[in-house]
Protein backbone atom coordinates (compact mmCIF):
# COMPACT_ATOMS: atom_id res chain seq x y z
CA UNK A 1 0.00 0.00 0.00
CA UNK A 2 1.14 3.46 -0.60
CA UNK A 3 -0.20 6.73 0.47
CA UNK A 4 -1.06 9.48 -1.86
CA UNK A 5 -2.24 12.95 -0.67
CA UNK A 6 -4.92 14.40 -2.54
CA UNK A 7 -7.49 17.49 -2.57
CA UNK A 8 -6.25 17.46 1.11
CA UNK A 9 -6.87 13.72 2.50
CA UNK A 10 -4.18 11.20 2.66
CA UNK A 11 -5.61 8.24 0.80
CA UNK A 12 -4.26 4.31 0.58
CA UNK A 13 -3.42 3.18 -3.02
CA UNK A 14 -1.98 -0.65 -3.76
CA UNK A 15 -0.56 -0.32 -6.98
CA UNK A 16 2.84 -0.85 -8.98
CA UNK A 17 5.15 2.25 -8.18
CA UNK A 18 5.56 2.62 -11.70
CA UNK A 19 2.02 3.38 -12.15
CA UNK A 20 1.02 6.92 -13.86
CA UNK A 21 -0.58 9.27 -11.63
CA UNK A 22 -3.60 10.00 -14.12
CA UNK A 23 -4.92 5.76 -13.63
CA UNK A 24 -3.66 6.13 -9.75
CA UNK A 25 -6.44 8.91 -9.73
CA UNK A 26 -8.78 8.25 -12.10
CA UNK A 27 -8.75 4.07 -11.40
CA UNK A 28 -7.80 3.41 -7.88
CA UNK A 29 -9.14 6.63 -6.51
CA UNK A 30 -12.06 8.17 -8.37
CA UNK A 31 -11.20 11.38 -9.28
CA UNK A 32 -12.48 11.07 -13.04
CA UNK A 33 -12.62 14.91 -13.98
CA UNK A 34 -8.71 14.24 -14.92
CA UNK A 35 -9.41 13.21 -18.44
CA UNK A 36 -6.84 10.69 -20.32
CA UNK A 37 -6.06 12.32 -24.19
CA UNK A 38 -2.64 11.31 -24.88
CA UNK A 39 -0.37 9.22 -22.41
CA UNK A 40 2.54 10.89 -23.19
CA UNK A 41 2.45 14.35 -21.60
CA UNK A 42 1.79 16.43 -25.03
CA UNK A 43 -2.22 17.23 -24.59
CA UNK A 44 -2.34 18.15 -21.13
CA UNK A 45 -5.94 16.67 -20.85
CA UNK A 46 -4.29 15.13 -17.80
CA UNK A 47 -3.03 17.98 -16.29
CA UNK A 48 -3.21 18.36 -12.29
CA UNK A 49 -0.75 20.06 -9.48
CA UNK A 50 1.63 18.53 -7.79
CA UNK A 51 2.51 21.11 -5.00
CA UNK A 52 0.70 23.77 -6.77
CA UNK A 53 3.08 23.17 -10.01
CA UNK A 54 0.73 22.13 -13.06
CA UNK A 55 1.86 18.14 -14.30
CA UNK A 56 0.82 15.95 -16.84
CA UNK A 57 0.07 12.97 -14.74
CA UNK A 58 0.08 10.55 -17.64
CA UNK A 59 3.39 10.59 -17.40
CA UNK A 60 4.09 10.96 -13.59
CA UNK A 61 4.81 7.93 -11.88
CA UNK A 62 3.21 6.87 -8.68
CA UNK A 63 6.55 6.90 -6.81
CA UNK A 64 7.55 9.85 -8.01
CA UNK A 65 4.84 11.76 -6.02
CA UNK A 66 6.06 11.26 -2.56
CA UNK A 67 4.20 13.03 0.34
CA UNK A 68 3.54 15.89 -2.38
CA UNK A 69 0.32 17.68 -2.65
CA UNK A 70 -1.99 16.33 -5.30
CA UNK A 71 -4.72 18.98 -6.45
CA UNK A 72 -7.51 17.60 -9.04
CA UNK A 73 -9.88 19.24 -10.92
CA UNK A 74 -12.21 18.11 -8.37
CA UNK A 75 -10.14 19.74 -5.57
CA UNK A 76 -9.61 23.13 -7.31
CA UNK A 77 -12.88 24.32 -6.52
CA UNK A 78 -12.54 23.99 -2.97
CA UNK A 79 -9.16 25.36 -2.73
CA UNK A 80 -9.79 28.09 -4.41
CA UNK A 81 -13.24 29.03 -5.10
CA UNK A 82 -15.41 29.60 -8.09
CA UNK A 83 -13.21 32.29 -10.33
CA UNK A 84 -12.10 30.39 -13.19
CA UNK A 85 -15.25 28.47 -13.38
CA UNK A 86 -16.88 31.98 -13.10
CA UNK A 87 -14.43 32.85 -16.00
CA UNK A 88 -14.91 30.12 -17.90
CA UNK A 89 -18.92 30.28 -18.21
CA UNK A 90 -18.68 34.07 -19.06
CA UNK A 91 -16.42 33.70 -22.40
CA UNK A 92 -17.79 30.06 -22.94
CA UNK A 93 -14.94 28.91 -23.39
CA UNK A 94 -15.86 25.27 -23.38
CA UNK A 95 -17.07 23.49 -26.38
CA UNK A 96 -16.76 19.85 -26.60
CA UNK A 97 -15.43 20.43 -22.73
CA UNK A 98 -13.20 17.41 -23.14
CA UNK A 99 -9.93 19.34 -22.28
CA UNK A 100 -11.02 22.07 -20.06
CA UNK A 101 -10.24 20.50 -16.52
CA UNK A 102 -6.39 20.28 -17.81
CA UNK A 103 -7.11 23.43 -19.24
CA UNK A 104 -7.76 24.77 -15.87
CA UNK A 105 -5.39 23.38 -14.00
CA UNK A 106 -2.51 24.78 -16.06
CA UNK A 107 -4.53 28.35 -15.84
CA UNK A 108 -4.65 28.06 -12.40
CA UNK A 109 -0.73 27.13 -11.95
CA UNK A 110 -0.09 30.22 -14.36
CA UNK A 111 -2.16 32.59 -12.00
CA UNK A 112 -0.50 31.61 -9.06
CA UNK A 113 3.27 33.24 -10.66
CA UNK A 114 1.87 35.72 -13.16
CA UNK A 115 -0.62 36.96 -11.76
CA UNK A 116 -1.68 39.40 -14.76
CA UNK A 117 -0.42 37.25 -17.32
CA UNK A 118 0.54 38.50 -20.68
CA UNK A 119 -0.72 36.92 -23.73
CA UNK A 120 2.52 35.90 -24.81
CA UNK A 121 2.50 34.58 -20.75
CA UNK A 122 -0.26 32.28 -21.43
CA UNK A 123 1.04 31.39 -24.69
CA UNK A 124 4.61 29.99 -23.14
CA UNK A 125 2.21 28.38 -20.49
CA UNK A 126 -0.45 26.64 -21.80
CA UNK A 127 0.30 24.71 -23.97
CA UNK A 128 -2.23 22.23 -23.81
CA UNK A 129 -4.26 21.37 -27.13
CA UNK A 130 -8.08 22.13 -27.62
CA UNK A 131 -9.15 19.75 -30.39
CA UNK A 132 -11.96 22.32 -30.71
CA UNK A 133 -9.99 25.45 -31.09
CA UNK A 134 -11.37 27.68 -28.62
CA UNK A 135 -8.07 29.04 -27.40
CA UNK A 136 -9.38 32.88 -28.25
CA UNK A 137 -12.58 32.19 -25.77
CA UNK A 138 -9.91 30.56 -23.29
CA UNK A 139 -7.75 33.33 -23.78
CA UNK A 140 -10.29 35.54 -22.71
CA UNK A 141 -11.37 33.97 -19.58
CA UNK A 142 -7.17 33.71 -18.57
CA UNK A 143 -7.78 37.27 -18.80
CA UNK A 144 -11.08 37.68 -17.33
CA UNK A 145 -9.89 35.32 -13.88
CA UNK A 146 -6.95 37.93 -13.48
CA UNK A 147 -9.01 40.59 -13.69
CA UNK A 148 -11.47 39.03 -10.80
CA UNK A 149 -8.73 37.77 -8.69
CA UNK A 150 -7.00 41.49 -8.95
CA UNK A 151 -10.81 42.71 -7.82
CA UNK A 152 -10.44 40.85 -5.63
CA UNK A 153 -7.27 41.54 -4.26
CA UNK A 154 -8.08 45.35 -4.10
CA UNK A 155 -11.04 44.93 -2.33
CA UNK A 156 -8.65 43.43 0.53
CA UNK A 157 -6.95 46.38 0.92
CA UNK A 158 -8.20 49.00 3.50
CA UNK A 159 -7.49 52.87 2.48
CA UNK A 160 -5.19 53.70 5.42
CA UNK A 161 -4.84 57.68 3.72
Amino acid sequence: MTAIKVNGQVLEVEADPDTPLLWILRDHLGFTGTKFGCGVGICGSCTVHVDRAAVRACVVPLSSVGYAEVTTIEGLAERDGTALHDAWVAEQAPQCGYCQPGMIMATRALLDRTPQPTDADIDKAITNLCRCGSYPRIRRAIHRAAEASSDARDLGKEDVS
